[in-house]
């Protein structure tokens, strides 16, 4: 039986590791954390923030996932829209899920990033 989900992969293009580490850690606050050798030779970057794991995998033919995202709950959603505003990064809000305060962004290689707080 399924427990929980340990990490989502999103994918990226060769050479990207300086803009996903400046702003995976830089900008969304997360602690990248090392690979193990054998994948590190593969390239990519892994993060996490608390339980939250995110892998960025090399891909050779890579295109942003423009759709398909990871949604990241956050504490105080207004101030996170209010940080990522202030490093240059793109929000957009949506009102469509009923009984949360949620705007989508852009990591720095295009992938599609949701982030939400629960209304009280």
């Amino acid at each position: 039986m399924l427990a929980a989900v340990d990490h989502v992969q999103l994918a990226a293009p060769p050479g990207s590791e300086d803009d996903l580490r400046a702003y995976y850690a830089g900008v969304l606050g997360m602690t990248e954390v090392p690979k193990p050798p054998a994948l590190a030779a593969r390239g990519g970057c892994w993060f996490q923030a608390g339980a939250v794991r995110l892998h960025l995998g090399i891909e050779r033919d890579f295109r942003p996932a423009r759709k398909a995202h990871p949604g990241l709950r956050v504490a105080t959603v207004e101030a996170f829209a209010a940080r990522l505003a202030a490093h240059g990064a793109k929000v957009v809000w949506d009102d469509g899920l009923p009984g949360h305060r949620r705007f989508y962004s852009e990591d720095p290689v295009g992938n599609r990033l949701e982030f939400l707080e629960p209304l009280a």
